[in-house]
């Protein structure tokens, strides 16, 4: 078989590949759902710009008989995300290739598929948990936090955001390998670590998901509390010993207590290139072959890569809460 920009594989095989690379990494996918998201194109540049226009002064206006106001002009707001390719590969042999009883090549790009998904999500919560729209459980700064989430901290968190005009969320995109928004009921959105869900359920009203009636959960939420969905993944570290003396919060060290960020969003808070699509990634196989390199044939690889992006859109509708997490909530 001639080889392509897959490797060994054709085209064909390769879009199946990719489809099934996507589908392993769906339910690691939680940062998707809720940006803006744009789509990347084939042969486009490595800038991708998202698009805000901009609210209209509401100052009220008095009509004048026959008279036609001064119209007014749209405003826009471009923000400008600069793309990164990442990617990783694993290497087989032709031992295995010849002698292991099962299928390697599509374990690799299952395992591979999980692997790309973390990777990106980890980007985004980097760039997203970098916001400066901050409240601490407790006190004033990191380094003083030792108290867990409580309904007023995220009270005053939503208060914020209703003050600057943030919209909840409507539309969330599918947890499906291709590319599509559904439908979901208006909500702002939190995520954060495994670690933060005993204290959320502690909260006062809590709702948890399998009483939400007619309202489908996504994958990874644990419930709600009042307009505020909770979801989680483990790609939220802590900054561990970051805050006070621990008390009965959970501390890597045993005496500071570990600080978890909370991110809460409104719509449109941020931008992505959603892993979802024909050029989300690129998978590749190159099977054991002579070269100079390896004259015998006794390695070949298993690998992706992509193009991804993701930029802060407007740090007012979103807010990062500092807890601390009970020992034993």
């Amino acid at each position: 078989m001639p080889t392509t920009s897959y490797g060994d594989i054709s085209p064909r095989t390769a879009a199946k590949a990719a489809k099934e690379f996507l589908k392993r990494g769906v339910p690691y996918l939680v940062f998707e759902k809720f940006g803006q998201s744009k789509p990347l194109g084939k042969n486009e540049t490595k800038a991708i710009t998202f698009r805000r226009y901009n609210a209209l002064s509401a100052t009220p206006a008095t009509l004048t008989e026959g008279v036609t106001p001064a119209a007014k002009s749209l405003t826009k707001t471009d923000v400008t995300a600069t793309l990164s390719q990442y990617g990783d590969l694993v290497t087989t042999t032709d031992v295995v290739m010849d002698t292991h009883e099962d299928p390697v090549l599509q374990e690799g790009l299952e395992v591979l598929g999980e692997q790309g998904a973390e990777m990106i999500e980890i980007v985004r919560f980097n760039g997203l948990k970098a916001g400066t729209n901050v409240e601490y459980a407790n006190g004033t700064a990191r380094n003083q936090v030792n108290t867990p989430i409580s309904l007023s901290l995220q009270r005053r968190i939503t208060r914020s955001l209703k003050r600057q005009n943030a919209k909840k969320i409507t539309k969330a995109l599918k947890s499906t390998p291709n590319y599509g928004t559904e439908n979901v009921a208006p909500s702002f959105v939190a995520i954060c670590h495994p670690d933060c869900e005993g204290d959320i359920r502690n909260l006062a009203g809590f709702t948890p998901v399998e009483r939400y009636g007619s309202m489908t959960p996504f994958e990874s939420e644990i419930g709600k509390v009042e307009d505020v969905r909770y979801l989680t993944s483990t790609v939220c570290a802590q900054w561990a010993d970051g805050g006070a003396t621990k008390g009965t919060m959970l501390s890597t060290g045993g005496t500071v207590a570990d600080v978890y960020p909370i991110l809460f969003f409104g719509r449109d808070a941020y931008g992505i290139v959603p892993l979802k699509g024909k050029n989300a990634i690129t998978p590749m196989v190159v099977n054991p072959k002579p070269t100079d390199s390896d004259p015998l044939a006794q390695r070949g690889h298993i690998s992706w890569k992509g193009y991804q992006a993701i930029t802060i859109l407007n740090d007012l509708w979103m807010s990062r809460a500092e807890v601390a997490v009970s020992e034993n909530p």
